[in-house]
């Protein structure tokens, strides 16, 4: 069994959180490393939503080639903070950010940004579709309401699964940096390229 001194270490590196946040925790979950760590995700979470209305006008740019330069990819990641963006911990995200665009090509960051005739061309096709079938109006409501989301999923960055691990999706990540770091961050927009492609 690992030493109180030595969880406590574990966890930090685990969650970003502070020493006194990381010996509470764990006393409150009694040495369960997996219990204090939730706890502290969901401190953090909680604590991260307060910040989500505060400006993000420092961060970083990040540009990834990948497959021999047959794809490229640039994304601007916004923090509160000079001192945030040039953390290695913050860069490392903004690349993981760079990556989950050249492997999954979303079009948008979030659903907002898709331009509503879009939107709309989706939600008449999935309605056209279920009257087709003869489905009844609750039904293809949920019919509808089922293809929107699986389009955000396909297209929306922030609603893909992680490409690291699809238990989580890309706005989970971005919620636990907002934890850890105690700031602000967004990921303001993405431009992916790929040789060949129609402009």
């Amino acid at each position: 069994m690992a030493s109180t001194a030595e969880l406590i270490k574990q966890l930090r590196e685990e969650t970003g959180a502070g020493f006194k946040d990381c010996r509470d925790a764990l006393e409150a979950n009694g040495g369960d490393l997996e219990r204090a760590a939730a706890q502290l995700r969901e401190k953090g979470l909680a604590a991260a939503s307060k910040r989500s209305g505060r400006e993000t006008r420092n961060g970083v740019l990040d540009i990834y080639s990948h497959g021999d330069g047959r794809v490229g990819v640039i994304v601007e990641v916004n923090c509160e903070t000079d001192f945030v963006g040039r953390t290695k911990e913050f860069r490392a995200f903004a690349h993981e950010v760079a990556l989950q665009v050249a492997a999954a090509s979303p079009r948008w960051v979030r659903p907002e940004d898709i331009p509503a005739d879009v939107l709309e061309g989706e939600r008449s096709e999935a309605q056209r579709e279920a009257q087709a079938d003869g489905k009844s109006s609750a039904i293809a409501e949920r019919i509808v309401a089922g293809r929107l989301e699986k389009f955000y999923v396909d297209t929306c960055l922030l609603r893909q699964p992680y490409i690291r691990d699809e238990t989580r999706t890309l706005a989970d990540l971005l919620q636990e940096m907002i934890a850890t770091t105690g700031e602000n961050i967004s990921v303001r927009r993405f431009v992916r390229w790929t040789v060949g492609e129609e402009l």
